[in-house]
């Protein structure tokens, strides 16, 4: 077992970060960081925006979970990657109930968890790849805030995970000011297109998609 301290969380950095949309950040970063598309929220509508709180544990057991758990501070994403999927839900409602007594922004994890009829009237955002009733065994050492993969994405501690209903996309910290910023000019530019468009213009004429057709027809024709 080897546990390492906390990452420092910047709320300031979080809260900004929660303004975006979990696409927009996507396609900033050049269209990386997002997490598999079968990882959602345990019910329509749940965000989560935090820094990563990192989690290996073994296959069917949750006693890295439950130790991770008590080293929540508030900000903290709980980022879990429980070996490879199986039938076992290894986060459930108790351990919902004590990440938002400790100021957890969500869970993230690679497998099923249970009672996510409990968890989602809660409230507290739960981000998994289904659900399963199997419980656990609590006997596999593991890691907490160690370089992890969740979802087929590289995640660090101290790493910005934000969710929504679309997936969740993960933002080195060394680049999430920079992203930030990226996020906040991609958005207004939209926001300018959307009201060209309603005005008249189309979408294809706005960003000029025709000499991407003319491009493929020259290929097509050598």
């Amino acid at each position: 077992m080897d546990i390492k301290k906390n990452h420092k969380v910047n709320l300031k950095l979080v809260e900004a970060f929660k303004k975006q949309s979990t696409a927009t950040i996507h396609e900033v970063m050049g269209k990386k960081g997002d997490m598999l598309s079968v990882i959602k929220p345990v019910r329509t509508g749940m965000k989560l925006c935090g820094q990563a709180l990192t989690v290996k544990g073994g296959p069917s057991d949750n006693l890295m979970i439950i130790k991770a758990v008590s080293m929540i501070e508030e900000g903290h994403v709980l980022v879990v990657n429980n070996g490879e999927s199986d039938n076992t839900g290894p986060f459930g409602e108790v351990l919902a109930v004590n990440c938002m007594a400790r100021g957890a922004a969500g869970v993230v994890i690679n497998t099923p968890i249970r009672d996510s009829e409990a968890i989602s009237e809660l409230g507290l955002p739960v981000f998994s790849n289904g659900t399963s009733i199997s419980g656990t065994t609590k006997a596999v050492l593991g890691t907490i805030n160690h370089t992890i993969s969740c979802g087929n994405v590289v995640v660090n501690p101290g790493d910005i995970i934000l969710g929504d209903e679309d997936g969740v996309v993960v933002v080195p910290l060394e680049i999430a000011e920079e992203v930030l910023e990226k996020a906040i000019e991609r958005d207004r530019y939209e926001k300018e297109v959307m009201n060209r468009i309603k005005n008249g213009e189309s979408l294809f004429e706005i960003y000029g998609y025709q000499k991407n057709l003319d491009r493929l027809n020259a290929l097509e024709e050598i």
